[in-house]
């Protein structure tokens, strides 16, 4: 798969070599713990960054369910076979493993050199813990007696969030010992990057693709997403197709009511009450409080498929929570893709085509809002809005209004509010003085929002009638031009 994009990353990864280099980072080594979603690039990334280093490194991958002994062989043999290694670890390449992480750890760190820096990714570190619940502890000995002593970057990766969270968390051996890192999807300027589209255009190829690498590696140059969504859906191989699935089974093995729970907000199921309804047993009674609260908590911090978010406003609401599918791609999956392997299987892509075509105009104006916010929240503060820090949205109890955009300087709960801002995302109409009345009358139902600035995100620039009455308007490039 070419490897397109992540130039920020790449950057903060040489920053990290740079102080092994440099001997600046307090130690001679320095370690760094990468996580990130399944199958969002982590391993690719660093593997880049290893090719582009030129410094001599060791990239060790561990195997789901391998047995400990062989694990640690494993890793004798990268050492052996690593980029630049092979006047260091040919010592490495016929001995036996010992029988333990500490000494194997030890083994690794006497082959590596003492004269220039060197990388040593442990790739799935999880499920090296998984495997030997010593490995944790072996690890912080390693480090302590003497990886930290050489010039070595060491390349900590894992999938499993909460797992990689605990390895750098205050009651765990290696505390204190590793800075974090974590990469998420390509972003909408890596993917205009990739396609080769306008900014308009990107974005909705990242509305559907989520900036996953391989998803968005598939995308022919300058193709429309009309044309690309219709090669993909006649394709029951394809990757826009299957990695929703392969995600799914990889983060939810035999989990079939968080499996359902997630399918209910990917739906459209926003509130508590909501999805608790929608995935009630057969008797018509909603899934019950203490089920599906321990699931939401689940999908929200540890596997952060899920997004949790509150009004922003002067005024707490903490009982008016909303859930929405944080991963753009598989938001786009469950509403539309779910079933669509088996339509291409039985020749009939066009079915799939015809149900994304029938649906996208609504659904792309909501999947747009919060790739929006967090295009401004990259923008702000700056010199028109200096005190908005914070960018959200605001809706009451009844969802009537709900305003997409709202700029303050706390959240929750904000002391101000700089501005109230309406997104529309459409193809043909402008943004024009009716939306700007609109917006201009939801906004005076936002605590503190009273004498808040007007603002607005739309695909087409606002009629001059409407321009008049904001303070500020974004189109798609200036969107773009925020991940720049």
């Amino acid at each position: 798969m070419a490897f397109t994009g992540r130039s920020r990353e790449l950057r903060v990864l040489g920053t990290w070599l740079e102080r092994v280099t440099s001997g600046t980072g307090g130690s001679t080594g320095q370690a760094l713990v990468i996580k990130g979603r399944r199958r969002i690039g982590k391993t690719r990334l660093v593997q880049e960054f290893c090719a582009r280093s030129g410094q001599p490194y060791v990239f060790f991958q561990a195997t789901r369910s391998q047995p400990a002994p062989m694990a640690r062989r494993a890793l004798f043999d990268a050492v052996a076979s690593g980029q630049g290694m092979r006047d260091h670890g040919t010592a490495l390449e016929h001995a036996a493993a010992p029988e333990d992480w500490v000494r194997t750890l030890a083994a690794v760190a006497a082959t590596l050199p003492t004269d220039e820096p060197v990388i040593l990714v442990l790739d799935e570190v999880p499920w090296l813990s998984e495997a030997d619940p010593g490995f944790d502890a072996a690890l912080k000995t390693a480090w302590d007696m003497h990886l930290s002593a050489k010039p070595v970057l060491l390349l900590l990766l894992g999938s499993d969030l909460a797992m990689m969270d605990r390895l750098t968390s205050y009651d765990h051996p290696f505390y204190g010992r590793a800075g974090q890192y974590t990469v998420g999807p390509l972003s909408p300027a890596d993917v205009q990057d990739s396609t080769g589209l306008d900014a308009a255009a990107a974005l909705d190829a990242y509305l559907v693709t989520g900036g996953f690498p391989e998803v968005v590696t598939g995308w022919r140059t300058g193709e429309p997403v009309a044309s690309y969504l219709n090669r993909q859906v006649e394709d029951p191989s394809s990757v826009l197709l299957t990695t929703g699935e392969r995600s799914l089974a990889a983060e939810f093995p035999a989990r079939l009511q968080a499996g359902r729970v997630l399918r209910a907000i990917g739906s459209g199921e926003r509130t508590f009450s909501g999805i608790a309804a929608s995935t009630g047993g057969a008797d018509g009674r909603p899934l019950a409080h203490g089920t599906l609260a321990p699931i939401l908590t689940e999908l929200t911090e540890a596997k952060r498929i899920v997004a949790a978010e509150l009004p922003l406003s002067t005024q707490a609401a903490p009982k008016l929570k909303r859930y929405r599918i944080a991963d753009t791609y598989l938001r786009f999956w469950l509403a539309h893709l779910e079933d669509a392997v088996a339509q291409a299987e039985r020749g009939r892509g066009d079915v799939s085509a015809a149900r994304i075509q029938r649906s996208w105009p609504s659904w792309r104006g909501r999947a747009v809002e919060p790739v929006i916010r967090e295009s401004l929240a990259r923008r702000v503060p700056d010199g028109l809005f200096p005190e908005a820090t914070e960018v959200g949205g605001w809706w009451n109890r009844r969802h009537n209004p709900e305003v997409d955009l709202i700029g303050a300087d706390t959240q929750p709960v904000a002391r101000r509010v700089a501005f109230v801002g309406s997104v529309k995302w459409r193809d043909e109409t402008p943004f024009g003085a009716r939306d700007l009345a609109e917006l201009a009358a939801s906004a005076q139902q936002v605590p503190g929002a009273q004498d808040a600035a007007l603002v607005a995100v739309s695909r087409r620039p606002p009629t001059r009638a409407a321009a008049e009455g904001l303070t500020a308007h974004w189109g798609p490039e200036a969107v773009i031009a925020a991940w720049r």
